[in-house]
């Protein structure tokens, strides 16, 4: 007989906690990997720069073989299958400012277990609600995606347009390898190229999907340079990987709306929406 379906219910609205200073020698470092000034002290951390703070500092020997936390604890377990960062919805109501402390809450909103082409595919929504001096800033959910090792998608057949504004971005390993230290992300598939190869089976190495939605957002904030920020969605439809260039796009629709993308000559790799004032 076949095994029952496993029950993900006691990970359902689960919440975990964690405190940060938004260090102004963390900053520093983001900046340099972006090639940006360092906002000062009492200044707003820029858009995205969210993500290398919070990092729950997990011992080597609680890693699984992938360099990611070994699941089962605040996450479900995903035992023999790939992690990826799929897509999500970030919700920006007031700036966190650089040299504070803040917190971060995290909640695991939807579980849901399905089976395409590729397999099964397990989908696990978490918010996360950034708060600042007891105000909430930034209201977050981040899509979360385990497959079962299959070869991944080297194009989506979906050709990029041509935007109103466009940056072309050469990933490098010291780029990936800076962006993976500044985040505290263990994941191997962006700096063990035995690994990424011969384990998941990527050509090279692999540019990190929350890398790329930060650049395509300072993408358009250049662009825009008088926009307020209100939402911004994101959806990763392929990798990029080294050495490959990649364009970062995207046009004005209606009224206070964008669309972005990224990708290069084999298609969108990702896509995402802007809400602005």
């Amino acid at each position: 007989m076949p095994n029952p379906p496993f029950d993900y219910s006691p990970w359902l609205g689960r919440t975990e906690q964690a405190w940060d200073v938004l260090s102004r020698n963390l900053v520093q470092r983001i900046a340099a990997t972006f090639g940006e000034t360092a906002p000062a002290h009492g200044e707003a951390l820029p858009p995205l720069w969210t993500w290398c703070f919070f990092q729950d500092p997990v011992p080597e020997a609680q890693l699984g073989t992938d360099g990611h936390p070994a699941r089962g604890g605040f996450l479900p377990p995903a035992d023999g299958r790939n992690r990826m960062w799929a897509g999500g919805r970030v919700e920006f109501i007031a700036p966190l400012v650089v040299g504070g402390e803040a917190q971060r809450t995290s909640t695991i909103l939807h579980i849901e277990e399905k089976h395409g082409r590729s397999g099964a595919l397990l989908f696990v929504t978490v918010r996360h609600d950034y708060t600042q001096h007891d105000q909430l800033c930034i209201r977050e959910e981040q899509d979360i995606v385990y497959r079962e090792p299959t070869p991944p998608k080297a194009s989506t057949g979906e050709p990029c347009e041509t935007g109103t504004w466009g940056e072309t971005v050469t990933p490098t390993a010291t780029l990936l390898f800076r962006y993976s230290a500044v985040t505290f992300n263990g994941h191997r598939i962006h700096y063990d190229y035995p690994y990424v190869t011969a384990t998941e089976g990527y050509p090279d190495l692999v540019v990190h999907g929350p890398l790329i939605a930060t650049l395509n957002l300072r993408a358009f904030l250049r662009a825009n340079p008088g926009a307020r920020l209100r939402r911004y969605s994101y959806r990763s439809l392929r990798p990029l990987t080294l050495p490959t260039p990649f364009e970062l796009s995207g046009c004005l629709g209606g009224p206070g709306q964008a669309r972005l993308w990224a990708g290069n000559a084999a298609g969108v790799a990702q896509s995402a929406d802007v809400t602005f004032d």
